[in-house]
């Protein structure tokens, strides 16, 4: 009976200790001081891997500093460069957020919001503009991106990647991201162009007003193209049509490079869904919002101080809009598109760089006119000729440079010259005071 009792004790004993064992982790974080401390916890975690893991976040002192700049002081060219460089940062994290929130949602929603918030800070910045009547600033900073895009990131890109790829002497990409694209950038100039034509040929059935209203009608209409666009592209059907496109026309040992690299570039996304995130869903929600909010503070004390700056710097309002702040906003992106291409993976490098002045050209501006339009605001599509020109030229000699699939660093050189003319000429550059022909 002793040693029945003893056996008896000491079962139940192991049972209770693999019971106490077993208690999963969400049983304990009921208790009020386990779930304080576990969620403290993530916050310190959280707080470390986003704010404390990027190197680039040193620069985030410089958004503080602006503010304070600018109730101490009167400089506005101060206020206005910290708060140009206190977005750098803000910019490379709100990528990074959306990247991990794309983890949790899927390719298919992961896609919808690249395209959101890829370009949110040039949106919210035009925003800020637009609110204060500044729609020439609106118009300048987000052509400006386009050619920033176009010319700069995808000319470093090539380069970059040209030197770092020196012995194969050229890259490869699907041709058929690049067809779509330059074609989707050659709707937006003319839908650029005609209300530009319109003015400045005092063709218009009323004057001052025809424009605006058919800046509004082809805005609606280039918002449904982008819309179709993103529902042609995250449903998968462009993978055929780009693989036709490259297997129409090129010699044979291109399409064996080009296969090759297709097929480095299915296997990578592979090895990139294996990837977990770093932050949970709820958490990258709670950053967004925060990041968001904080280049949204920032961008007001930006464009409030541009005139200012322009004033203290002796630059030019149009050299700031187009060739100063578009570099802020890309900052991101052009470090991930060089990146990318130094790693010979030249279609996310061409996603990034084309496909983010698409979304620009195609979404960020009717969208900026149907907000000038809701808040009352004659914001249109008439870019002044100069401008006008300038983006239909550059769409020119990039379809040019990526007709092929092919890249080089010669080819990237070329671009980023072409780009040092483009900022000569807004150097240069001043919008007339009246309209003339």
């Amino acid at each position: 009976m002793m040693n029945g009792g003893i056996e008896l004790e000491t079962s139940s004993n192991k049972q209770q200790n693999l019971e106490t064992n077993s208690i999963p982790v969400s049983t304990v974080a009921l208790a009020p001081g386990c779930k304080l401390h576990f969620a403290l916890q993530r916050i310190v975690q959280s707080v470390k891997i986003v704010i404390f893991s990027a190197k680039i976040n040193v620069l985030l002192p410089f958004g503080p500093a602006s503010i304070i700049l600018h109730y101490l002081t009167n400089h506005h060219g101060v206020v206005f460069l910290c708060s140009l460089i206190g977005i750098i940062p803000l910019a490379e994290r709100l990528g990074y957020v959306t990247e991990q929130m794309a983890a949790y949602t899927g390719p298919t929603v992961g896609g919808l919001l690249n395209a959101t918030f890829g370009n949110a800070t040039e949106m919210i910045i035009a925003i800020y503009a637009l609110k204060n009547g500044m729609i020439r600033v609106v118009q300048q900073s987000l052509l400006g991106s386009i050619l920033s895009n176009m010319l700069l990131v995808l000319g470093c890109s090539f380069f970059a990647g040209g030197i770092a790829h020196y012995d194969k002497k050229e890259q490869f990409f699907n041709k058929g991201t690049a067809v779509v694209n330059s074609g989707l950038l050659l709707m937006a100039v003319m839908g650029l162009s005609f209300p530009a034509v319109l003015h400045f040929t005092h063709s218009e059935v009323r004057y001052g007003k025809s424009e605006v209203a058919l800046s509004r009608f082809s805005s609606c209409i280039m918002l449904i193209a982008y819309a179709s666009y993103l529902v042609f592209q995250l449903s998968g059907r462009e993978t055929n049509l780009y693989r036709r496109i490259d297997n129409e026309e090129g010699s044979e040992s291109n399409r064996q490079n080009q296969s090759q690299s297709q097929s480095q570039n299915r296997e990578e996304p592979e090895e990139e869904e294996e990837e977990e995130p770093e932050i949970g869903l709820w958490e990258s929600v709670v950053w967004l919002a925060l990041i968001t909010l904080w280049v949204s503070i920032l961008s007001e004390y930006l464009v409030n101080a541009i005139q200012g700056a322009s004033e203290s710097f002796n630059l030019p309002v149009a050299f700031i809009s187009v060739i100063l702040l578009p570099i802020v906003g890309n900052a991101a992106e052009h470090a991930s598109a060089v990146m990318f291409a130094m790693k010979d993976k030249l279609d996310i490098t061409l996603g990034v760089a084309i496909g983010s002045s698409t979304q620009i050209a195609m979404f960020v501006i009717p969208f900026c006119v149907v907000v000038g339009w809701i808040m009352k605001k004659n914001m249109d599509l008439n870019f002044q000729l100069f401008e006008t020109a300038t983006l239909f030229i550059t769409v020119i000699v990039v379809a040019f440079m990526v007709q092929d699939g092919s890249a080089n660093y010669l080819k990237g050189l070329m671009l980023i010259l072409c780009y040092l003319i483009v900022a000569a000429s807004f150097f240069v550059h001043v919008d007339p005071t009246t309209d003339d022909d």
